[in-house]
């Protein structure tokens, strides 16, 4: 059985996760993301796919963001209708995610297609909210080590990745008549020190790994996170301003929502109203009493259900309440999605607050080549929003210890754990010299062979005979 590998994505950059695997006549995809950031990258999602959908017979996903599952709906859309392979957290958080990206893309084409700033003489969505939930019915759960196979010959087992809610690392086992073959996906890897996820899965054996390299050239220590966010939020509020944090709304919203809460209990900072400026994020946050069982035992629960209900949180649920938040001017802190600063509420909260001194923007995580947060992070003096080139005149503060990505030394501990080397090793979800670092810093300490695969590129992986 001849297994080969097209890179659709996450190849040279960190978004847009896709990798096509044909063993034989069989095809699937593994991973099915929207490429976020630079503007050439975002044009991807709207290009032909670069194989027909109708002939991919199934998907598995290592977990719910938008860069390595949004493009589900528009796959579906022309022509993909096998199974989508998941665990259960995956699949509940996909109910929500594809619905509010759908939401999103339809909200901005209305708001455009109003302000007349669009380009396009009639502007349409990348898909609709009929087309997300056209995936729903597609999916398949499986939970961590319960394998499942594909067709005879190919199984595939799920482990904790410990990154997201539900995010795995992916074993794919191809058995020929004499032998067999093990690729490993190492997805988005977490770090070795959260509260709520467990540390990454070792896996000791893999003939072939994909492993990510979004911090693969940097460290990012853990640090004290409490003391940061009450240094930060305290400078704010002495200058009379308001704390704006662009979140992602699942996992980076609930820690920032626990920490806070701690941090007024305990008199650190002063009790002030703390806005969740995003629907999902509250939707997601149900599901994290949904499924226990894949948090740590050491995190509680319940604790952190009473430690989050506070009279000072207030979920934003309309889109009135969340323009009107544009009129506080001081004491406040304000946490809304999108995390990259791509779409979504955020957007005009910095259009209003980016503008304002005494205002301070904590970017809490990875920002992609061409994202807002990522042009801010590098020092230019106006971002874009809604047509409008805005000045940043605002504080910045950028805060890594929160990231929900293995930085250099975690992914190389858990590389650490392999028991023989692997034969063939591609470095994904990368971008730039960084990538190239990594890939050479691996050869060097792990003596490993590695490839940096290219966009659209073909790789022969290995016959199973």
């Amino acid at each position: 059985m001849n297994v080969r590998v097209k890179f659709l994505g996450a190849a040279g950059s960190v978004t847009g996760s896709r990798f096509l695997i044909e063993a034989d006549d069989y095809r699937f995809l593994f991973d099915c993301g929207l490429f976020q950031g630079l503007k050439d990258l975002r044009l991807r999602n709207w290009d032909p796919f670069p194989v027909d959908p109708s002939t991919i017979q199934a998907v598995v996903l290592s977990h719910a963001h938008i860069d390595h599952s949004g493009y589900l709906p528009k796959l579906v859309r022309e022509g993909f209708n096998g199974p989508v392979y998941c665990t259960p957290p995956t699949a509940d958080l996909l109910e929500i995610m594809l619905v509010d990206s759908a939401k999103l893309q339809e909200e901005e084409t209305a708001y455009a297609i109003h302000k007349g700033y669009s380009r396009h003489a009639h502007p349409q969505p990348l898909y609709t909210e009929a087309d997300a939930k056209a995936v729903f019915p597609l999916l398949r759960t499986y939970n961590y080590k319960e394998s499942f196979r594909l067709t005879d010959n190919i199984t595939v087992t799920f482990h904790d990745a410990g990154h997201l809610l539900g995010s795995a690392i992916t074993e794919i086992v191809v058995a020929g008549e004499q032998q067999q073959k093990k690729i490993v996906f190492s997805g988005d890897l977490g770090r070795y020190h959260s509260e709520m996820l467990h540390p990454p899965a070792r896996i000791e054996q893999a003939d072939v790994l994909f492993v990510e390299s979004t911090y693969g050239n940097k460290d990012n220590p853990i640090g004290n996170p409490e003391a940061e966010l009450a240094r930060i939020a305290s400078e704010t509020f002495a200058r009379n301003g308001v704390l704006l944090i662009p979140a992602f709304s699942v996992g980076r919203t609930q820690s920032l929502l626990y920490l806070f809460r701690k941090l007024m209990k305990e008199d650190r900072i002063p009790d002030v109203p703390v806005y969740i400026d995003s629907p999902m994020a509250l939707s997601a946050t149900y599901l994290f009493f949904s499924h226990a069982g894949y948090l740590k035992n050491t995190f509680n629960l319940k604790e952190f259900a009473h430690e989050a209900e506070t009279n000072m949180l207030v979920f934003v649920r309309s889109g009135e309440h969340s323009k009107s938040l544009n009129n506080i001017k001081s004491k406040a802190i304000i946490i809304s999605s999108s995390g990259m600063m791509t779409g979504g509420r955020i957007l005009h909260h910095l259009y209003h607050r980016l503008r304002r001194k005494e205002d301070t923007l904590l970017i809490a995580g990875f920002q992609a080549e061409g994202t807002r947060g990522r042009r801010i992070l590098e020092g230019e003096k106006s971002i874009k929003i809604f047509g409008e080139e805005v000045p940043v005149e605002c504080h910045l503060e950028y805060f890594r210890s929160m990231s929900g990505h293995a930085d250099r030394e975690e992914l190389f501990r858990w590389m650490g754990g392999f028991t023989s080397k692997p034969k063939m090793v591609f470095t994904v979800h990368g971008e730039g010299d960084d990538l190239q670092a990594y890939a050479k810093a691996i050869r060097e300490r792990l003596n490993w062979n590695v490839w940096v695969p290219q966009y659209l590129e073909t790789v022969q992986l290995f016959e199973a005979i």
